[in-house]
């Protein structure tokens, strides 16, 4: 029973001596499969699949070789986190646009806003309208945590989950839309699984009108799901 309740990972193993302030390159580290249990939690520990955030990243203090890298092991610094041709920006979020405080750094999720504006037909009184604004966007910190473990004062680990903010990496011209819709209405995020990277076509624009005639078509749509075991 014990057995089946494990699972096997690869995390990233330090290949040799990584001194103090020196950066971590693709040499100084290699994959280790090991064996964990499925309802432990082991955020210091980096998954292999991860090695693209350690890269370039400094040595906290000496890490010896043959050790498990961990997120303490390395130097904290935002701009080391952003991919060349990105940008981070912050957005302000609370318990409900951030899925409850469940997002984490390293995640991924869509953005979706919600606004009034002048009805498109031409009627000069407010339309709500929810849509899709970017799919797929990489968060890199909430509020201060930037994915490591930090220490408390009584010297316990422990990872941030309480946070007013989130740092989003995007293009420079992703940065000039977001900044507009978070000034004109409210935006939420929407949580993607982690192996999901396909970027959904043909989205919607939701308002009242569009709201009342697809209510139907959606749970007919949701229904067809769970048949196929969706």
């Amino acid at each position: 029973r014990l057995q089946g309740e494990t699972y096997k990972i690869y995390l990233i193993q330090v290949a040799r001596d990584i001194p103090e302030g020196e950066k971590i390159t693709e040499d100084m580290i290699q994959k280790k499969l090991v064996q964990r249990f499925r309802n432990a939690r082991y955020e210091r520990e980096i998954p292999y699949d991860r090695r693209s955030l350690v890269i370039g990243r400094e040595a906290q203090s000496l890490i010896r070789a043959g050790t498990l890298l961990q997120w303490s092991d390395l130097k904290v610094s935002l701009t080391s986190l952003i991919r060349p041709g990105y940008r981070a920006i912050s957005i302000s979020v609370d318990a409900t646009s951030s899925v409850t405080g469940l997002v984490q750094p390293n995640n991924y999720v869509d953005l979706i806003g919600t606004f009034r504006f002048p009805d498109t037909r031409g009627d000069s009184s407010l339309d709500t309208i929810t849509l899709t604004i970017l799919q797929r966007v990489r968060v890199i910190a909430t509020g201060t945590d930037m994915g490591y473990l930090a220490s408390s004062s009584s010297g316990q680990n422990y990872a941030a989950r309480s946070y007013s903010t989130v740092t989003l990496e995007l293009t420079p011209k992703e940065v000039e839309m977001i900044i507009f819709a978070s000034q004109k209405g409210r935006l939420t995020m929407s949580l993607r699984n982690y192996e999901e990277s396909a970027i959904t076509q043909k989205l919607q624009s939701v308002n009242w009108n569009f709201l009342q005639k697809n209510i139907m078509n959606y749970n007919a749509e949701r229904e067809k799901m769970m048949r196929a075991g969706r």
